[in-house]
């Protein structure tokens, strides 16, 4: 386990956590714990209250090139009902957008499975900022050229800003 020690020497329990769970999913269901927590930006709105990944299936090493390639896997998508659908005829966008999560071609097909997927909890999004808080938060992301990295920095910043000194 490669849980790096923050600068008070502690460590986050979610890099533990992670630490152990990662290997068992690897083993079992060809998952890690990035793939299932980007799973809603991965698939977008349209199908993140309804779909869920299950299991990446990689080809034996008998089926594998003898030049030492790669082959892509086979990634099972749990769907909810008539969604599975739609979500047959959006594959190909799909395997890009998870191809370009792993940053190679990682997945070649997609298996869709018709069961209940329970929906995460859905925390409310934080309150607006006001006053003082929202223009020192505004002055901290004017630089910002990306507005997807600017949208999640607001949001981390908000989260912050909203929390309650400690006494």
């Amino acid at each position: 386990m490669s849980s790096r020690p923050s600068r008070y020497g502690v460590s986050q329990i979610s890099e533990i956590a992670n630490g152990l769970v990662d290997p068992v999913l690897a083993r079992r269901a060809g998952i890690n714990t990035a793939l299932l927590g980007s799973w809603d930006e991965i698939v977008g709105e349209n199908f993140a209250d309804c779909t869920r990944p299950e299991k990446i299936a990689w080809p034996r090493r008998s089926d594998l090139p003898e030049d030492g390639g790669h082959r892509p896997g086979v990634l099972t998508i749990a769907c909810e009902g008539a969604r599975a659908l739609f979500l047959s005829h959006a594959q190909g966008e799909l395997v890009a957008r998870i191809n370009g999560f792993f940053g190679y071609p990682a997945i070649g097909q997609i298996r869709i499975v018709q069961k209940p997927v329970s929906a995460p909890q859905r925390r409310r999004p934080p309150r607006k900022l006001e006053g003082e808080k929202a223009r020192r938060l505004a002055e901290m992301v004017e630089g910002i050229e990306s507005d997807k990295l600017k949208r999640a920095i607001e949001r981390l910043g908000t989260a912050v800003l909203q929390q309650k000194p400690k006494r």
